[in-house]
């Protein structure tokens, strides 16, 4: 795999993290509101964003072994 797609699998992750925060913030909102149907949803999509966070994570770790020799 190309050093490009390695950093587009890193930015990926990065981005899918930075909306899973986010849902985690709304879900707390809500929950705090007692608003408990909109923070099961954006609970939800929290998970949904952290597991493609893992998933690109996992692959930029993958490739940059094969890449750079495992350590």
């Amino acid at each position: 795999m190309s050093k490009d797609k390695i950093v587009e699998h890193h930015h990926a992750a990065a981005e899918h993290h930075e909306h899973a925060a986010k849902h985690h913030r709304e879900a707390a909102k809500h929950h705090e509101a007692d608003s408990h149907e909109k923070a099961a949803h954006h609970a939800h999509s929290a998970h949904g964003h952290s597991s493609h966070a893992t998933h690109h994570a996992g692959e930029a770790s993958k490739h940059h072994a094969e890449h750079h020799g495992k350590h």
